[in-house]
């Protein structure tokens, strides 16, 4: 649809989002962000961590969306399409199916800290965030800017992850959480970013994915598994 067509549409009031709804459901994307965050922290259930991502990548795709009928523009809402279709169905997918050749006992991922200490750390990540973006979102107040702190939080979150988790499709859980935070600060501080520099940055992330796909199914074939701690073990 051209823009002319979205214009049409916001001037008849079918696409328009008045500013109170469009802060209410920024405000909803941005909190099932960092939930879905959370989440993944507190689960070691590889394959509901899967879907957990799957969920995050919806809420990802769903502020590129927002702000796109918001303001009329189209580029904005072919990138949420494009985000909603690459994180939400193909990329969950390839963990998936990396997932599905480990054996069920093996789709645990046992953090290095434990369960309840993981939470309280998240808790404290994401009132760092809050606080570290503070002038950030004074500099211009708005309802996407507002939202940015969640974004950060996300970021320190996955990061965390990264650093706690030692099965090699949680670390890969993990960096598409730490690309997902990013790349929605990006669509909260500015406009968005254009088309063709998303596209790159998720076929890159998509690629990223399948190599650890391709490694993990090595791994598994030479080593029975694809922890990384057994992996230390083994070479020690």
């Amino acid at each position: 649809m051209t823009d002319t067509g979205f214009a049409a549409l916001t001037d008849t009031g079918f696409a328009a989002l008045t500013d109170t709804g469009f802060a209410a459901l920024i405000d909803l994307a941005a909190g099932a962000l960092v939930l879905a965050a959370v989440l993944i922290v507190w689960r070691r259930d590889l394959g509901s961590i899967i879907r957990l991502l799957a969920w995050q990548g919806a809420a990802l795709a769903a502020i590129p969306l927002i702000r796109g009928v918001h303001e009329g523009d189209a580029a904005l809402i072919l990138i949420g399409v494009a985000i909603a279709v690459l994180r939400t169905i193909l990329l969950p997918w390839l963990l998936a199916r990396a997932l599905g050749a480990e054996h069920r006992g093996l789709r645990d991922a046992t953090p290095l800290v434990n369960t309840t200490a993981s939470l309280l750390i998240a808790a404290l990540l994401t009132m760092t965030a809050f606080a570290v973006t503070r002038p950030v979102v004074d500099l211009d107040p708005g309802p996407a800017t507002a939202a940015v702190p969640a974004a950060f939080a996300v970021v320190l979150i996955a990061l965390f992850t990264m650093a706690t988790r030692r099965h090699a499709i949680s670390q890969a859980a993990g960096f598409l959480m730490l690309d997902n935070g990013i790349a929605a600060a990006a669509f909260l501080l500015t406009a968005g970013v254009p088309l063709i520099v998303e596209l790159g940055a998720s076929l890159d992330v998509l690629f990223a994915v399948i190599v650890i796909g391709v490694l993990t199914g090595r791994m598994r074939s030479k080593f029975g598994g694809a922890d990384l701690d057994a992996l230390h073990e083994l070479r020690d």
